[in-house]
This record gives structure tokens, sequence and C-alpha cells, in this order.
């Protein structure tokens, strides 16, 4: 993957995550709270700074009883 696709592809991963915690009516304060994150990392995430961790996803997932499967059924 290029580099800028992949820059593509964290920003439009950060815009999922936000837009599955506004869904859930979730503040990012305490999506960060739940997934015991600084809410600067939260930030960094949704904003596509930032490769998340597997284990992350999963944490994030976990905060939004997602189950991580369908977690990336979104479209790039």
């Amino acid at each position: 993957m290029a580099q800028q696709e992949e820059k593509d592809y964290l920003i439009q991963l950060g815009k999922h995550i936000e837009k599955l915690r506004k869904k859930k009516g979730i503040s990012q304060i305490e999506l960060a709270y739940r997934c015991d994150f600084e809410k600067s990392n939260m930030r960094r995430i949704e904003a596509g700074r930032t490769n998340p961790t597997m284990l992350t996803i999963r944490k994030i997932c976990k905060a939004l009883d997602m189950p991580l499967k369908k977690f990336f059924d979104f479209e790039y």
C-alpha cells in the first residue's frame, strides 16, 4: 500500500470510529475512559494521525459493545 493510501485509510478508520461512537451517544472522553486511554490518544486515533494496534481496536470495540468482526465492515 502506498504511503498516501495508508494515510487515507487511517483517516477513514478514525472517521468510522467517530461515527460509531456518536451513534452510541458516547463522548470522545467517555470512550477514551472506557478504553483506559488518554483523551489525546483517542483524539489522534479518530483524526487518523496514528495507526492503532489490533489490541487497541479490540478495546474500542469492547467499549462500543461491537463485535470485532462487524467493526471492519466499512467502506474505504
